[in-house]
């Protein structure tokens, strides 16, 4: 017998699991799936905690009701474990403490995306395991907020049952079938550092990427031009220079300059593709050939996800929902599973809007709502004889 969905997310709130490129902020997510696949096991799951190996502390879960023989059918129900790191200061309760304020449940991760899994689990308890004729799984991944190692290792390993998944992200239970993908880049060019009053004792890497940027910013505007999708709400492809940091002290030429950007990419590019592009303008746009330059990511990314408007998964999780599918600007692991041949659309509870900030929260009837709809899912997936 499960607690309320409100208890079980203040449990699962109450687990520190913030994942972050940072070691000083990032902390393991074992607490947190344990309570998910004890949970799970009480439903009569097989569960499986699995390590996930590139990232040390770090586990999956993989909890499967009911069989599927060939894998041909079924539903996979994913979400992540972790959230982002917090900062007490913009806090008016503990990030740690499930509070009720305003009619709303506020705590780190309520909504992002920790709220997903008592209301999937929920949804399973309502189905009787006998009636399935096609497995749900219910997975939770690791390290989705700082690199996604979690869903990357399950799909490399492999062996889980479900013919179509549903990532549990907050969309107000409106169904995603799009969402952009995401490349962070960091562009170092090495000089050589000198007196300020003389400028040939030295090259100034300062110099050399205010050339970069501007290059950049022209990328910026032929990529807005060349690729656009007006069903995005931010239809064209976008450039962000977010971080630049060169030099040491005003009267030392700069020999070092180091540059943070982050592309979002539309469907139909890849990452491969924008990232060569961003390369070459950069290279091109450095003209002295005493300046070394560096372009490497920021982390390994996110493709761009997109499942057809006609899929089965889309079609019926609209029915359902009673809302078309839209497309969004944010990225999630839809497009590994996807990547699987496993059809994916991203539903859950909750406002993206209110994720990675202080007093994150999520409504009740949010909980509640996600219970129906996953349930609903689950019934013309796993239940028919066919879909």
């Amino acid at each position: 017998m499960l607690d309320t969905p409100e208890t079980m997310l203040g449990k699962l709130v109450a687990i520190a699991s913030p994942s972050s490129a940072d070691p000083r902020f990032d902390r393991s997510n074992r607490a947190v799936v344990e309570c998910i696949a004890g949970w799970a096991e009480s439903l009569g799951g097989k569960v499986e905690v699995r390590p996930v190996l590139e990232a040390s502390g770090k586990w999956n879960v993989v909890a499967t009701f009911g069989s599927g023989g060939s894998g041909d059918g079924g539903l996979i129900l994913a979400g992540h474990s972790d959230t982002v790191p917090w900062d007490d200061s913009g806090w008016k309760s503990d990030p740690f403490e499930l509070t009720e304020r305003d009619g709303r449940l506020v705590g780190l991760g309520a909504t992002d995306m920790k709220g997903f899994f008592p209301s999937a689990l929920h949804a399973i308890a309502r189905i009787d395991p006998h009636s399935l004729r096609h497995p749900i799984v219910l997975i939770a991944t690791a390290d989705e907020e700082s690199g996604m190692a979690g869903a990357r290792s399950l799909v490399a390993e492999g062996g889980f049952q479900g013919a179509q998944v549903v990532i549990g992200e907050p969309t107000g239970l409106v169904p995603v079938s799009m969402h952009k993908g995401v490349s962070q880049d960091r562009i170092v060019l090495e000089g050589l550092a000198g007196h300020a009053s003389d400028p040939s004792l030295g090259v100034n890497a300062l110099d050399a990427m205010v050339d970069v940027l501007e290059a950049l910013v022209r990328h910026r505007a032929r990529l807005a031009s060349v690729h656009r999708d007006a069903r995005f709400p931010v239809p064209e492809a976008t450039l962000n220079l977010g971080h630049i940091h060169g030099g040491d002290n005003a009267n030392r030429i700069c020999g070092r300059c180091e540059l943070h950007i982050d592309s979002r990419l539309l469907p139909g590019m890849t990452l491969a593709s924008a990232r060569a592009e961003v390369a070459r303008v950069v290279r091109e746009a450095v003209r002295d050939p005493r300046i070394k330059v560096l372009v490497e990511p920021l982390f390994i990314g996110i493709e761009p996800f997109a499942t057809t408007p006609d899929a089965t998964i889309v079609r019926l999780a609209e029915a359902i929902t009673g809302a078309r599918s839209m497309a969004v600007p944010f990225g999630t692991e839809a497009p590994l599973f996807q990547s699987l041949g496993k059809p994916s659309i991203v539903l859950g509870p909750g406002d993206i809007a209110l994720a990675h900030q202080p007093n994150e929260s999520i409504s009740r009837s949010d909980l509640h709502r996600a219970i129906d709809v996953y349930e609903s899912l689950i019934a013309k997936t796993c239940l028919a004889e066919s879909i």
